[in-house]
């Protein structure tokens, strides 16, 4: 069985990532069947319970208050409105909410921006599970995207969260206009924690018109595959996560990413502000291509299992 490692050197992962197509995808796939139960899909669902209004400039991000949008700003949803759905100043409430949650049995993973170890903690208390904190591009690239916020801000909240026991979910966007060495850097960023996240969602940028990067092309899926197929080699038990973009990909094209180690999805019609296949489709899909949602805290029961 091929080992896990966290050691990857960036040569090591860019020789990975430059391999051929196919046999990037055929290495991949043995990795995943090595290490997961192939067929098993992650389904997830976001809900955005506070949009728009954002301080922050990520150029990418149509929630971003300096940017004309369209999006409508939106107060934090009250606590039944999100428990309803599940079945700072902000921040008792967001518990309550989390709590609220948890008690249905779902796993709960929350991204709220930057969290000291107190929130982290007071997070994990409440029932979040994991926490989603993408670090987006490479180091290098990154101040090209966002300039109120630095790389290392991004990797002190992923350090607060894994201090607090929650699961990191961390990943990152593809087509912002970086090269393919920044996001070979960015898988191996992640590829040498010393605890991979247990989710590492790959995102295609939805070009958002009024946002800086409005006007880029869209990525092809041939670039999604190739980030997918790299993450899962370096990241073996990782939830590779198929993200944003699979509006654009045909059943045929998402078969590709599923084959390359994908094993994560989100579904529901929106992904925060942008289209997202609705859980119909999805469950056309998975029954044309034999996929089975995975269970809520399927690793957790197989340890007590085991004990």
């Amino acid at each position: 069985m091929t080992a896990i490692r966290n050691d990857w050197t960036l040569q090591e992962v860019q020789d990975i990532y430059n391999k051929p197509l196919l046999e990037l995808i055929h290495e991949a796939s043995t990795v995943h069947h090595e290490h997961n139960q192939t067929g098993e899909v992650q389904v997830c669902t976001l809900l955005s319970i506070k949009t728009g209004g954002c301080p922050e400039d990520c150029a990418y991000c149509p929630q971003a208050a300096r940017y004309s949008t369209g999006v409508d700003v939106h107060k934090l949803l009250d606590y039944d409105a999100v428990i309803e759905t599940a079945k700072n100043r902000d921040f008792e409430r967001v518990l309550d909410m989390v709590k609220g949650v948890n008690d249905l049995g779902l796993e709960v993973c929350t991204t709220l921006g930057m969290v000291t170890e107190e929130q982290a903690r007071r997070l994990k208390e409440a029932g979040v599970y994991a926490y989603n904190h993408n670090i987006d591009t490479s180091d290098d690239y990154y101040n090209e995207i966002i300039s109120t916020r630095d790389f290392n801000d991004r990797i002190d909240t992923l350090n607060n969260v894994e201090k607090a026991g929650m699961t990191v979910c961390c990943g990152g966007i593809v087509g912002m206009g970086e090269g393919h060495e920044d996001r070979t850097k960015m898988l191996h960023q992640l590829a040498i924690r010393n605890k991979h996240p247990e989710s590492v969602p790959i995102n295609a940028l939805v070009p958002v018109p009024g946002t800086p990067l409005g006007d880029q092309q869209k990525v092809t899926v041939w670039e999604m595959v190739r980030m997918i197929a790299t993450a899962r080699i370096l990241m073996p038990k990782a939830m590779v996560r198929l993200s944003a973009g699979r509006t654009d990909m045909s059943n045929e094209q998402q078969a590709l990413c599923f084959m390359a180690g994908a094993n994560s999805i989100f579904s529901g019609e929106k992904l925060l502000t942008t289209p997202n296949p609705d859980f119909d489709e999805d469950a056309e899909m998975f029954e044309l291509l034999g996929l089975t949602p995975r269970k809520a805290f399927k690793e957790e029961e197989e340890e007590n299992q085991q004990e």
